[in-house]
């Protein structure tokens, strides 16, 4: 089988003021970094757009009827300090969150072995009724959610990889029983949430906290002493990744320190992991990454890494 790519030019049409690091030129970037022979052989896909039920498994109607109604006809309007909205964010939103339920059907039903979801604006710091982050809905807890109710999973895992915590997928997945949200982030950092301490209702939420300038070896051993055995101990039946890449070392907006390479070991170690307990059903999908060399440069290093774990 194949690795799939979901992508849409949509999301293009949802731009942020001048000199924001969550701009346009991100996915320009990364479809440079995917466009050359050695990824041939991905399943390129359009990425659909969701209709409102896929959102409201997440969010409440009323929060998804003010994200509506907040986009603009010209120009960019900002919902708070980092969040901003053009004309076409909503359907590029869309298309982030439908992007990754085709994705989660194309792996569960057997099309494809994997996924990488190139789309934005990112999702992981959305809570249920709050916009932040550069995010406006939570595009990695909804294709969990999904997961769960058109496929019946009982047990999927999301990893989530990038710098800063992912609170919203956190706040979204709290009271989930059959979900297990593994967040490693930078601390202290914005958002300034992701204590060990928090636990989720169903001792369900795992965030380990790695201190700024900790550097690659601190994250592996992180992973292979806690987050492996976890996933083990779950037997997860999908694992889903928020594929932020604001941890490499060129990245202006953090302090970790990785290297591209450890994009790479990462990505197959938890592939190894998927092919033990789930047949190898991955889904990853695009969060942070803010030096577009290295987000390219990583995002690539992960989609081989995908692209060899899944012929």
């Amino acid at each position: 089988m194949a690795t799939a790519l979901y992508s849409h030019d949509d999301c293009l049409a949802h731009v942020t003021p001048p000199g924001h690091p969550e701009q346009v030129a991100r996915l320009e970037h990364i479809a440079t970094a995917l466009a050359g022979p050695a990824f041939d052989a991905l399943d390129r896909r359009q990425a659909p757009l969701a209709g409102d039920d896929p959102i409201l498994l997440c969010h409440p109607r009323d929060y998804l009827d003010r994200i509506i109604a907040a986009e603009p006809a010209t120009g960019t309007v900002a919902l708070d300090a980092d969040t901003h909205m053009s004309p076409g964010s909503v359907q590029a939103a869309r298309r982030a969150v439908g992007g990754v339920i085709a994705a989660v059907d194309a792996v569960m039903t057997g099309e494809v072995s994997n996924a990488f979801v190139a789309c934005r604006p990112p999702g992981h710091h959305a809570e249920r009724a709050t916009q932040m982050g550069f995010c406006l809905f939570g595009n990695i807890a909804i294709a969990a959610k999904h997961a769960m109710q058109a496929h019946g999973l009982t047990r999927v895992a999301i990893v989530d990889f990038d710098v800063h915590h992912g609170n919203g997928t956190q706040d979204l997945l709290w009271d989930e029983p059959r979900a297990l949200f593994i967040s490693s982030h930078q601390s202290p950092l914005w958002p300034g949430t992701g204590a060990e301490s928090d636990r989720g209702a169903h001792d369900n939420i795992v965030n380990i906290p790695l201190p700024p300038d900790s550097g690659s070896a601190t994250m592996r051993q992180a992973y292979e002493g806690r987050v492996f055995p976890m996933l083990d101990a779950f037997e997860p039946q999908l694992i889903l990744i928020s594929a932020g890449f604001d941890a490499h070392q060129d990245d202006p907006l953090a302090q970790l320190r990785w290297r591209t390479e450890d994009f790479t070991w990462l990505t197959q170690r938890l592939c190894d992991l998927a092919t033990t307990h789930c047949g190898g059903r991955v889904v990853s999908t695009l969060e942070g990454g803010y030096d577009l060399t290295a987000l390219a440069a990583s995002a690539a290093a992960h989609v081989t890494v995908l692209m060899e774990k899944g012929a």
